[in-house]
């Protein structure tokens, strides 16, 4: 038989008067995983609990600094913007991130999608609740470098590589001009500012190729590196966009 109601206490309660500490803090340790009850982990704040069950806060919790978090992912291809988000748990948390920022629920709390990717496309995808990294990434966003790597068949237009740079024509209003290179006999690297990745399919049809696939693999100084398909890791707090 469950407990009845007035019999049990908020986890955060029960944990605060263990740790002797703030009913903040002690929703900070549970947020961060750093609480189980009976033995299995639980991150609710708001978990009711008896007296009769076993809270146990980890020797080692350590609460780290109460800062906003910015999500750097590696999105695969023929994702969404929702798809990609329900990625970042603990389960897909890289192994090399250097950040030493540990997972908590409070840094999925007001989460925005920044500068998104075409469902089809790949590369590095952008979440955070940082003030300061939405406004980089929204008001300044047509400042910040993206640079792209086209996969493309079919044969290029004369000129076609310096029409790409100088501006195409959309919709009667010129693109912003653009640094385009050959990587490869069928690969393209894009350096953009203020041209949605959206853009480049069409950009590659007006010189006669057809784009296969997209990949991002930097935003402004942050590159994906090593980041490998599917995993996430956080932005430091010493690396800017």
């Amino acid at each position: 038989m469950p407990p009845a109601p007035e019999d049990t206490q908020r986890l955060a309660k029960v944990v605060a008067a263990q740790a002797r500490c703030s009913r903040r803090e002690a929703e900070q340790y549970i947020t961060e995983g750093w609480v189980r009850v009976d033995g299995q982990m639980v991150d609710t704040p708001q978990e009711r609990v008896s007296p009769d069950q076993r809270v146990e806060i980890d020797p080692q919790a350590r609460l780290q600094p109460a800062v906003p978090a910015t999500f750097l992912l590696h999105k695969p291809a023929g994702m969404d913007t929702e798809a990609a988000l329900a990625l970042l748990g603990e389960a897909a948390h890289w192994g090399g991130d250097a950040s030493g920022m540990r997972g908590s629920k409070a840094h999925h709390v007001g989460l925005r999608p920044l500068l998104p990717l075409p469902a089809q496309a790949s590369g590095l995808y952008v979440y955070s609740q940082d003030f300061r990294v939405l406004r980089k990434l929204t008001e300044d966003a047509a400042f910040v470098e993206q640079e792209l790597i086209a996969e493309v068949q079919g044969s290029i237009a004369p000129n076609g590589l310096a029409r790409l740079g100088q501006g195409l024509l959309r919709e009667g209003r010129p693109l912003p001009p653009a640094r385009v290179s050959w990587q490869s006999e069928t690969r393209l690297r894009f350096a953009v500012k203020g041209i949605a990745p959206e853009h480049i399919a069409w950009m590659c049809a007006q010189v006669g190729l057809e784009l296969v696939a997209l990949r991002r693999i930097r935003i402004g100084r942050i590159a994906m590196a090593g980041l490998p398909p599917g995993q996430w890791r956080y932005l430091p707090a010493g690396e800017r966009f």
